[in-house]
């Protein structure tokens, strides 16, 4: 097996990890209040990221106030932002819908920085922009079908949508390098910090808590989130960083298919058009890189 494969293999399980949260978070919603889940999901992940960065001797990044300020900012939009917006979501959504709507994530991320950071669009990156959007409408506009199909829903997914893009905008302002796995750490011990406060206040009106919500939190820690981590920077390190953008274009994928799988939700006409834009939102938007850096390898 080559090194690059192996980056590819990589990849793909950790793509389809990430994907696996959709369903995960739809478990949780039937028996957890979003931020109780969210802080429960920190809390486990954050000493397994600390023990690892004992054993790979990761050093903490020495930072200013304003980079800690910042991190917390980005803990609170991209980590507990997104994860209890999704989870929110998916009281009122399937995940097949859900897992479309998550999909987009690239191109909301690009679309962020034409607007916030002032970055001049390409035509690709309009045309993604365009079929991301596109492939979003064709769920919202299809016609309801009682719980499993919900605006609010779908609006609560695309906003967790939104603060993983914040995410990953407020990351590009930290001046001073900070390794993948001390950043995981940081974020997962500061999203507890930042979820525990909100789910204090949600714990009196909880109600019975399944062990199949417990269940889904505990997964969701230790497979896309530890597990998940491992993989893809495993992976990218093996690959170029356009190749390994590529990938995320299995998320989308791996949510419906596991929807369906597991969940045994339907998948109608709308949803497979709404994928099927999505894709090729994401795969327009790195094909161009990818081409290009091809062919420079080639002429050398």
């Amino acid at each position: 097996m080559t090194e690059k494969f192996q980056g590819y293999l990589y990849l793909s399980l950790a793509m389809i990890m990430v994907g696996s949260t959709v369903i995960a978070s739809k478990l949780i919603a039937s028996g957890l209040p979003p931020f109780i889940a969210t802080a429960l999901r920190f809390a486990v992940a954050f000493p397994l990221f600390f023990a690892l960065m004992r054993l790979t001797g990761t050093a903490w990044p020495r930072l200013e106030r304003r980079e800690w300020l910042i991190l917390l900012l980005q803990a609170g939009a991209g980590s507990v932002g997104y994860t209890t917006l999704l989870i929110a979501g998916l009281r009122y959504s399937s995940a097949t819908d859900a897992g479309v709507v998550i999909g987009t994530l690239p191109v909301v991320s690009a679309g962020i920085a034409i607007l916030l950071l002032g970055e001049r669009p390409s035509r690709s990156t309009l045309i993604a922009i365009g079929l991301a959007a596109a492939g979003v409408m064709t769920i919202v506009l299809r016609p309801d079908d009682g719980a499993h199909h919900s605006p609010l829903g779908i609006a609560l997914v695309f906003g967790a949508v939104i603060c993983e893009g914040l995410f990953i905008l407020i990351n590009k302002r930290i001046r001073t390098p900070i390794a993948p796995l001390a950043l995981s750490t940081i974020m997962a011990g500061m999203g507890v910090g930042v979820a525990i406060v909100p789910a204090l206040f949600e714990a009196p009106s909880m109600q019975s808590i399944t062990m199949q919500s417990l269940a889904a939190v505990l997964y969701y820690a230790l497979v896309p989130t530890v597990a998940g981590f491992i993989l893809w920077y495993a992976g990218s390190a093996r690959v170029s960083g356009t190749e390994a953008s590529v990938f995320t274009a299995l998320a989308p994928v791996s949510a419906v298919l596991l929807a369906f799988v597991l969940l045994g939700e339907p998948v109608n006409v709308n949803q497979l058009a709404g994928i099927g834009c999505v894709l090729v939102a994401v795969l327009s938007l790195a094909m161009p890189h990818f081409w290009s850096k091809t062919a420079g390898q080639t002429q050398i």
